[in-house]
């Protein structure tokens, strides 16, 4: 009788990619068990995402994560839960790529969380537990979420002259309606291709309100260019969209945001780089990004109504004396100037505040004026 070979028919097709984050997780699983086989504790290290860790790279003018480390033990007390969760998240997302399936980070706290047998425990209270760890497992792989078969909710919008694949499907971002092309979290080479783009710069919004305005008036078709959004605080799926669109199709990107301190943050974030997320910068920064407003001058430039101020609470001060001290921020005298003029405000503004002026103010004179005249923060 001839001899029974194992079918693979129900194994899927995996990606260099796919082979590559299989093979780091087994090398953080053999971490664990050649320990354990020494006689030692098993523990994992996992590489610090806080501030005293993080570095900005002059030349490549991003933030990067320097070689600390935080170290979790089975056998520590204070430790041995993250330590559990560690693992428990790394063998889930084994399991994803082994099926060859996805699941969004809710999903997968849903396939992780149970009670653990002969306690009761849970292995996750809430979803703000499993987050974090996700992140621990993303750079302790060096992979990207996406590589382990995650996602995250779209949280963005693109509307332009620029045609792309998303998943096998032609998408024509200038006949998107409304609504636009909604930007999915996972936006890398293998699911989005660019087919066509006439466009010259990408124009990124903060808000989807804003960011109707605009499409509503036509902005992208009358200047030529892309029109983004990333619903407040970009998600990944946002930053690497641009980032993508940046590089391979060389658009400058030109940034809308608020007059307060989390425009500036969301601008640093974009620029630079985050710190929590400071070992996405190479895949994320766009250090060539350029503030085009709001600015604290356009109080008096654009002669806005003072029932259009916010004022500055505590924490709008404190935020910005921290970004001010920014290591990236602190050298930049236009960018300490920008912050003193606002703190010497006294009040903050929203993009929404040009339309005091009138509805499309901000869509026909005030972008159009700033990118003819060039005057950009860096």
């Amino acid at each position: 009788m001839a001899k029974k070979t194992k079918s693979t028919s129900d194994k899927p097709n995996r990606s260099t990619k796919d082979r590559k984050t299989l093979g780091s997780i087994r090398d953080l699983a053999d971490t664990v068990v050649q320990s354990a086989g020494r006689g030692r504790e098993p523990y994992v290290d996992i590489p610090s995402r806080s501030l005293s860790n993080v570095r900005f790279n002059q030349s490549k003018r991003i933030i990067e994560m320097g070689s600390g480390t935080n170290r979790r033990e089975l056998f520590n007390l204070a430790q041995a839960r993250s330590y559990m969760q560690t693992l428990l998240v790394a063998s889930g997302c084994k399991q994803l790529i082994d099926q060859g399936k996805t699941t969004s980070i809710r999903g997968l706290f849903y396939l992780l969380k149970h009670t653990i047998e002969g306690t009761s425990e849970e292995t996750f209270d809430t979803q703000n537990e499993c987050d974090p760890v996700i992140e621990d497992i993303e750079v302790s792989l060096d992979s990207m979420r996406e590589e382990l078969h995650l996602y995250a909710k779209n949280a963005g919008a693109m509307v332009g002259p620029i045609t792309l694949v998303d998943s096998g499907d032609t998408i024509d971002c200038s006949r998107m309606g409304s609504g636009g092309y909604s930007i999915p979290s996972i936006v890398e080479q293998d699911i989005v291709q660019f087919k066509k783009n006439t466009a010259k710069f990408i124009l990124h919004v903060e808000k989807d309100t804003v960011w109707r305005r605009f499409n509503e008036d036509k902005f992208w078709r009358k200047h030529n260019c892309i029109l983004t959004h990333g619903g407040g605080q970009p998600p990944r799926g946002v930053r690497r969209m641009l980032h993508r669109l940046h590089h391979e199709l060389k658009l400058p990107v030109y940034c809308l945001l608020d007059n307060d301190p989390w425009g500036y943050y969301i601008y640093s974030v974009i620029k630079q780089g985050s710190i929590n997320l400071a070992y996405e910068s190479r895949r994320m920064a766009i250090p060539d990004a350029r503030f085009l407003g709001l600015r604290s001058l356009d109080y008096g430039r654009c002669q806005l109504s003072p029932s259009v101020q916010i004022k500055l609470n505590e924490q709008d001060i404190k935020r910005a004396r921290q970004i001010a001290q920014y290591t990236w921020f602190v050298n930049k005298k236009p960018w300490q100037k920008e912050i003193e003029l606002m703190l010497k405000n006294g009040f903050k503004l929203e993009v929404e505040a040009l339309i005091s002026k009138d509805i499309s103010y901000v869509t026909e004179q005030y972008v159009p004026a700033r990118l003819k005249e060039g005057e950009f923060l860096d």
